[in-house]
């Protein structure tokens, strides 16, 4: 389970991406690269990391379900995704 500050960080650097997305898209078709720089560099979308929702685990992050694959096992296996059984052969 990730730290809660890693999570918060994380929480953070969404709302600034949401908060500047106009501002930087608009930004970048005038050209204005030197404005763009003085914009805070955690609103940019590509420091934005994918994180399971519940574990805030950050690696074998599954974007259909948004959490992680040992998440996803765990709620599988106890019958909390509807639809889906763990495969046994």
């Amino acid at each position: 389970m990730a730290k809660e500050s890693m999570k918060a960080r994380e929480a953070k650097r969404k709302r600034l991406v949401e908060k500047y997305a106009a501002k930087r898209e608009e930004l970048k078709k005038a050209g204005e690269w030197d404005a763009l720089q003085k914009l805070p560099r955690n609103s940019s979308k590509v420091r934005v990391r994918n994180r399971c929702k519940l574990t805030g685990r950050p690696r074998g992050y599954m974007r259909t379900f948004g959490i992680s694959r040992v998440t996803f096992r765990e709620m599988v296996v106890f019958g909390l995704i509807p639809g889906l059984t763990k495969s046994s052969w």
